[in-house]
């Protein structure tokens, strides 16, 4: 009886050895036939280079599945960027069932690896199959196309009004948003990405460099990998925004030297203040000054800061003698102030770990934009909002260890998330404006007010029940495990912003120019401001409310006391 047995366990050893050995050789056959049939001839000459080329080794290891991303100390990159290849249909390509977005994406990773095996192996005798037919200018754009030019870098020509859309990028959508600054032209880049300005690049390049169609109009050109695909702005859609008008600044005097200190002027009698501005806003001058009939056109410097306005009626007199008076009017043009928009990740990686840390609603966005354009560096953050990355914050899409960015935006507390930062900016805002603000954006977005229903449903009062206590452990938190802190309250920054601004500047061990400084505040306001009349009491609280806020208020200054610090500013502390 024994001896059967061996023999079939024998058998059953030498049966999964061949079934392993099968399924190899079966393996390898099918990869084989697979590179094979990739091999379709084309024409003889040069490959054009395709958007693959401008992936780093690292992002189309991934295409192929031999990195792991979580092992990568590269940046992230986003699906939609990943496989935003282009789909090559060959003549043995068939449709295949299932969903239209699977077999979209299915035939995209397998073009992705295809090209990254043909570019590693550097084998030229497999030409990829020719691609679809190139994007062209958009037909429905009110504005006519100008052409393809290479524009990138901080010496960028179009660097006005910046945003980007990875899903909904159309040339109507960058033309509105420019014409409403008044900007003259439009340009769009890698398929995602606004910019604006009143100046066209100088190097032209040939159609085929934007090769990249709108994420959200196929087959019209939005530009390549530092390419611009360039629109002139004739006016704006049906149903967009109006465009931005001239705001009246003040009364002010004159420069120690005069109107010598103004880079641009235009006289003409009988100037206005339409003329002027339009005059200026062409030149991408933010401030138009007038004296008389003389119209000068300026930035915000030491020398002109605006901060001294005088009376207005020492400006109100007639053109000629105000032309000899030592007075201006300073008004600000629909352009933005381009001295402090350029931003970049950092060269090399940090080696100092920075929290910008606050409880939500404290303002961390508006901070971020600040700090953005005081030190050119873009900041990261510890979650993804699509939103955000769309009016401009790129590093949203960074991976926040990366450690590519100035600092990094996050809401936790708690021993362990505080410990893995070096150091902290720990931005403070009232609670009761705080709480204000995080139910509004909860409820209706970044920029919306919640409605009288939220306010009236239960749903707000166990809001701040719950988030009143964290307002109070976040900062108890980050006081006991922050390594090195910089406790900045969001009131101080907000009444004085340029003395507070270069603290937290100097914190990230950042050198910044006073004219930049004067741009941030020029600019101050960013793109997630609430507009419009609240539709409610600004401050919805019960009593019972109110007393469990001033309790956890006098906790946390007496904590900031402790630590060495002045407290909290005096409105918060009730009295």
């Amino acid at each position: 009886m024994a001896k059967p047995s061996f023999r079939l366990q024998k058998l059953l050893r030498r049966t999964q050895f061949l079934l392993f050995f099968l399924t190899a050789a079966y393996l390898m056959t099918g990869s084989l036939l697979l590179l094979q049939r990739v091999r379709v001839a084309l024409p003889p000459g040069p490959r054009a280079p395709g958007p693959l080329q401008a992936l780093p080794v690292a992002a189309v290891a991934l295409g192929v599945g031999l990195l792991d991303s979580r092992a990568l100390q590269a940046p992230r990159v986003s699906p939609e960027l990943l496989l935003g290849v282009d789909v090559l249909h060959g003549p043995l390509a068939r449709p295949r069932p299932g969903p239209r977005w699977l077999r979209g994406r299915n035939s995209e990773l397998r073009q992705l690896r295809r090209r990254w095996f043909h570019h590693f192996m550097g084998d030229p005798q497999g030409p990829l199959a020719p691609g679809p037919e190139a994007p062209r200018p958009a037909a429905g754009s009110r504005g006519m196309y100008v052409g393809c030019f290479s524009d990138s870098g901080r010496d960028r020509t179009l660097k006005g009004a910046v945003f980007f859309d990875l899903r909904k990028m159309t040339v109507s959508h960058c033309q509105d948003a420019c014409a409403e600054r008044s900007y003259v032209y439009a340009g769009l880049e890698a398929g995602a990405e606004c910019y604006c300005g009143n100046r066209l690049p100088v190097t032209s390049m040939g159609p085929e460099a934007c090769n990249h169609e709108c994420k959200g109009e196929k087959g019209s050109a939005c530009g390549g990998v530092g390419r611009l695909s360039v629109y002139r702005v004739e006016e704006l859609q049906p149903g967009s925004r109006k465009r931005r008008t001239v705001t009246y600044r003040g009364c002010f005097r004159l420069p120690e030297n005069g109107t010598h200190a103004f880079p641009d002027s235009l006289v003409q009698a009988n100037a206005t203040v339409e003329a002027c501005s339009g005059f200026c806003s062409q030149k991408e001058f933010p401030l138009a000054v007038l004296r008389g009939w003389e119209c000068y056109c300026a930035y915000p410097t030491p020398q002109f800061s605006l901060r001294d306005a005088v009376d207005s009626s020492l400006c109100g007199q007639e053109p000629e003698l105000q032309r000899l008076a030592e007075y201006c009017e300073v008004y600000q043009t629909p352009v933005q102030d381009t001295r402090c928009t350029d931003r970049r990740f950092l060269p090399t990686k940090s080696k100092v770990f920075v929290a910008l840390s606050s409880f939500p609603g404290a303002g961390n966005t508006w901070a971020r934009h600040l700090i953005e354009h005081a030190t050119g560096f873009y900041t990261g953050s510890y979650y993804f909002d699509g939103t955000l990355y769309n009016k401009g914050f790129k590093g949203e899409k960074d991976h926040w260890r990366s450690r590519r960015t100035i600092c990094v935006k996050t809401h936790e507390s708690g021993r362990r998330e505080i410990e893995m930062f070096d150091s902290a900016i720990l931005l403070i805002r009232n609670p009761y404006r705080s709480l204000v603000a995080e139910f509004n954006r909860k409820c209706a977005g970044h920029l919306g007010y919640a409605a009288d229903r939220n306010w009236k449903s239960k749903e707000w009062p166990d809001f701040v029940n719950s988030y009143a206590a964290w307002w109070s452990s976040h900062v108890l938190d980050w006081l006991r495990y922050g390594k090195r802190l910089l406790v900045v309250h969001y009131e101080e920054l907000r009444h004085s912003l340029l003395p507070t601004l270069r603290e937290m500047v100097a914190f990230l061990n950042v050198s910044v120019s006073e004219e930049r400084l004067l741009c941030v505040e020029n600019n101050k306001e960013g793109s997630f401001r609430r507009r419009g009349r609240r539709p409610h009491d600004p401050e919805p609280f019960t009593p019972e409310m109110r007393a469990l806020i001033d309790g956890y208020i006098r906790t946390v200054d007496k904590a900031l006391r402790e630590h060495g610090g002045a407290g909290l500013p005096g409105e918060y502390v009730p009295r």
